[in-house]
């Protein structure tokens, strides 16, 4: 057949395929209910000549580490170098731990602080302001990791500075110090199961992989660990370290690349590799808190561990393409590996749908596990990220008695279904232990974590594929065998209440065990903890009486906050009025921002009548070594789709008549 009859007719079979394959602006949008993020186009005139396009000028984090406890300083400079009035938003993280507890915004030489509202009331307060023509400030909680700041007002030529305060409390595992500052938000896909009201910030654009950082990012770190300090290291970032003293050191970034598109990681072992434990306490005007930081105890025999059983849930969607699921793959092929011949395994891939390795977890034979590895090498990574109906899957499957069955999920997290994900945990888990592994440079910390406390197990986070065979064989030693279960905290002639958490799950690492409270009269008596070890019953006391309140303990204020909204806002089953009332009146009395109150500061001076401006969304980095595939197109509607594959097929039958047969032979 001559190659000109031929052509045609491929061309029209494959066109509706194509069309349907082919990330493309969508036509028509009415059918599609998810929400996803897209890359940012410069205008014609370059976006270095329209400033507009890119308020922010830079972040500077100033961190202070004082024992335990951190006190991070986030300055954000916004400035309009265009030509007219813009109101500039910007969509950026924090640490899942972080308790924010202030804001000021500084207009030329006015400092002006802020107030915590309830959220409707501080987006009302900054709505009026900017209709007004008054700068103001708003900082929203998006996710308890995403907080998203509005500027209203900034005039051509203007610079504004706004500046957050958080606090956190730092734990050591295995004798490791670690402290994380995330820099960006990696995209998320939100699927038609979530509340778009709640999930607009998620179509936030993004650069282009290649294309250069348009803000600036700086850090430093001051460590007073008040012990000698050594081995301190910063796997994420090049950095240059300076000592005051043994037990004070300066840590500022030293590389020339733009370290604002992954997560800060800084590690440090105290002299020793002691770990500070204890009881810390702080007497309040009105409430006095303490914080119970206890050592746990060692590792039960080989011999005393039970038979073992594995599910993996993988994640294998577009956001995954690259490093991370090239970590993935290095990550499960050890773990499998590592398996004992008595333990029983299965997985479960997800992207737009999921995938099963068999419909009940197999024993770990040398078969099922080359079975395994070869299934796992095939996924090339694509698609949405539909964690939820991938987790119902791992949940559905038949356990046998006396087995340990811990779940194990990788992803980088990419999603925004986390509240649904924590409570289809919570209520289907059973008996078993859920483990979360983060891979990516700029995780989802709030999932990764979220999921370990729903399903009583551990996140683990890898940002950099050389650590991952020293991960696995770490995650391989954690979950052999727990260190502490049916944990118990008595309080013997001490008024202890309010005291977080509520449950304390099975220990598994060598971390101290962590408890918050309050407390009310004299120190007297003594906090038992007690609970069950590989060598039989254990026990460990406290004597309140011994210890003396400090001042420079008043964080264990905001952290004791920040503890009780976690249970009740981040890692929650859903909000009743209730309970949302409760969050509103911890943000309130506490100074706290949660999902329910934000920070908002207004300029009562007003320089620009009317408020008319240019809205303007701050485009953010790709976290490094993500695909451009977590920012998806959108594809043509299903009617679109079958109105091109009719027309193809008429296309190729009026071929056919004409050419005859032979247009297909």
């Amino acid at each position: 057949m001559p190659k000109t009859r031929f052509v045609p007719c491929v061309f029209a079979l494959l066109l509706p395929l194509v069309f349907w394959c082919v990330p493309i602006p969508a036509w028509s949008t009415e059918t599609d209910t998810s929400l996803s993020p897209h890359f940012f186009v410069e205008s014609e005139n370059g976006a270095e000549e329209n400033g507009e396009n890119f308020p922010l000028l830079d972040t500077r984090t100033e961190v202070n580490i004082s024992g335990v406890i951190a006190q991070v300083t986030v300055r954000q400079k916004y400035a309009n170098r265009g030509g007219q009035p813009i109101h500039a938003r910007y969509i950026f993280p924090g640490s899942t731990r972080a308790a924010v507890h202030g804001l000021t915004m500084t207009v030329g030489e006015r400092v002006i602080r802020a107030q915590i509202k309830e959220r409707q009331a501080a987006q009302a307060v900054y709505e009026q302001a900017k209709q007004e023509g008054k700068s103001a400030a708003l900082l929203s909680q998006e996710r308890p990791n995403v907080f998203s700041m509005a500027v209203a007002n900034i005039l051509p030529g203007d610079v504004i500075d706004v500046e957050l305060v958080y606090t956190e409390l730092l734990l050591p595992e295995n004798g490791v110090y670690e402290f994380v500052y995330p820099t960006v938000v990696g995209p998320r896909y939100s699927g038609a199961h979530e509340d778009p009201a709640k999930s607009q910030w998620v179509k936030n654009p993004y650069l282009k992989k290649d294309s250069a950082a348009k803000t600036g990012f700086a850090i430093h770190t001051r460590l007073a660990a008040g012990m000698p300090v050594k081995d301190i290291s910063c796997p994420s970032h090049a950095v240059q370290v300076d000592y005051e003293s043994p037990d004070t050191a300066n840590i500022n970034l030293s590389g020339q690349d733009f370290g604002g598109d992954r997560d800060f990681i800084l590690r440090y072992r105290l002299d020793g590799d002691a770990i500070a434990t204890g009881l810390m306490l702080f007497a309040g005007r009105d409430e006095n808190f303490f914080l119970l930081m206890a050592q746990p105890p060692r590792r039960p025999a080989v011999n005393q561990i039970p038979p073992r059983e594995y599910i993996f849930v993988v994640d294998v969607s577009g956001s995954m393409v690259g490093f991370p699921l090239d970590t993935a793959k290095t990550l499960l092929t050890g773990l499998i590996n590592s398996l004992r011949p008595e333990d029983r395994f299965n997985m479960v891939f997800f992207a737009g749908g999921n995938q099963v390795m068999a419909p009940a977890p197999v024993a770990a034979t040398t078969d099922n596990v080359q079975a395994a590895l070869a299934m796992l090498n095939n996924f090339k990574g694509g698609g949405g990220t539909e964690l939820l109906p991938a987790l119902r899957t791992a949940m559905a499957m038949p356990a046998d008695e006396g087995v340990s069955r811990s779940v194990l999920v990788i992803t980088d997290g990419y999603v925004s279904a986390e509240k649904e994900a924590f409570s289809l945990i919570r209520e289907n888990l059973g008996h078993s232990n859920l483990f979360a592994f983060g891979i990516g440079s700029a995780v989802n910390r709030h999932l990764i974590e979220g999921l370990a406390m729903a399903g009583s197990g551990e996140p683990f986070i890898l940002t950099d594929p050389g650590e991952a065979p020293a991960m696995t064989k770490r995650f391989c030693e954690y979950i052999s065998a727990p260190v502490l279960t049916d944990i118990k905290v008595a309080y013997e002639g001490f008024d202890a209440y309010d005291v977080e958490p509520t449950h304390i799950p099975d220990l598994f690492s060598q971390r101290p065990l962590l408890v918050f409270g309050k407390w009310r009269g004299p120190r007297d008596g003594k906090i038992v903890i007690s609970g069950v070890n590989g060598e039989g019953a254990y026990s460990q006391s406290f004597a309140p009486g011994e210890v003396q309140a400090d001042e420079k303990n008043a964080g264990l204020r905001t952290l004791w906050a920040r503890n009780r909204l976690a249970r009740l806002s981040d890692y929650g089953q859903g909000e009743s009025v209730e309970q949302k009332a409760a969050i509103v009146n911890l943000g309130l009395a506490y100074n706290l921002l949660t999902a329910h109150t934000s920070f908002v500061a207004v300029d009562e001076v007003v320089r620009n009548a009317g408020g008319a401006g240019k809205e303007v969304k701050q485009p953010l980095s790709l976290p490094k070594g993500v695909s451009e595939l977590a920012v998806p197109g959108r594809r043509v509607p299903e009617p679109e789709f079958w109105l091109l594959t009719l027309a193809a097929l008429v296309t190729v039958w009026r071929l056919i008549r004409k050419n005859g047969a032979s247009c297909l032979s």
